[in-house]
C-alpha cells in the first residue's frame, strides 16, 4: 500500500534504517531548520503526521528532528499550521547548547529521534535497525 509520507529528517540513521520503505527528504542540516522545512510545506497544504515536538527531549537537547508530512499538499489546515507556527516559536525559546558532542553521543541522540518517528508512523524500529546489518 503506498503510503502519503514525506519524512524530513537531519537524521542520518532514520535515511540508512527507513529508506527502503519511506520517502525521505534528507538535508545535513539544525534542528530548527526540519522545523521550519515542514512548517514551510504545512503552509502549502502538506498534512502534518507527526508533532514536530514529539518525545520529551528539549529541542536544544538533541540535533536530530524528524516530523514526517504528506508527500503532496492536500488542504491548509490552520490549526496544524499553528502547531508547526508554535513549534518554532518553541524551540526558539531555548537556549542553544554550546558542547561537543561525542559519536557516541550522537549516536543515542539519533537511536532516540528514529524511535520517536516509528513510534510516529506504527513502524518496527527494529526492522529497520536490522537493515544496518546487511552487507
Amino acid at each position: 500500500m503506498e503510503r502519503d509520507y514525506l519524512i524530513l529528517t537531519n537524521n542520518p540513521l532514520v535515511v540508512r534504517c527507513l529508506e527502503k520503505w519511506y520517502d525521505i527528504a534528507y538535508e545535513d542540516v539544525g534542528y530548527r531548520d526540519v522545523l521550519v522545512k515542514a512548517r514551510d510545506l504545512v503552509y502549502l497544504g502538506h498534512t502534518l503526521y507527526t508533532h514536530p515536538l514529539s518525545g520529551s527531549v528539549k529541542p536544544n537537547e538533541t540535533p536530530y528532528k524528524s516530523v514526517v508530512v504528506s508527500k503532496v499538499p492536500h488542504t491548509f489546515s490552520p490549526e496544524q499550521a499553528e502547531i508547526m507556527s508554535n513549534a518554532v516559536m518553541a524551540f526558539d525559546k531555548f537556549t542553544p547548547r554550546n558542547r561537543v558532542l561525542t559519536d557516541k553521543l550522537r549516536e543515542d541522540f539519533q537511536l532516540i529521534d528514529y524511535t520517536l518517528l516509528c513510534g510516529g508512523i506504527d513502524f518496527d524500529a527494529v526492522a529497520g535497525l536490522s537493515m544496518l546489518q546487511q552487507p
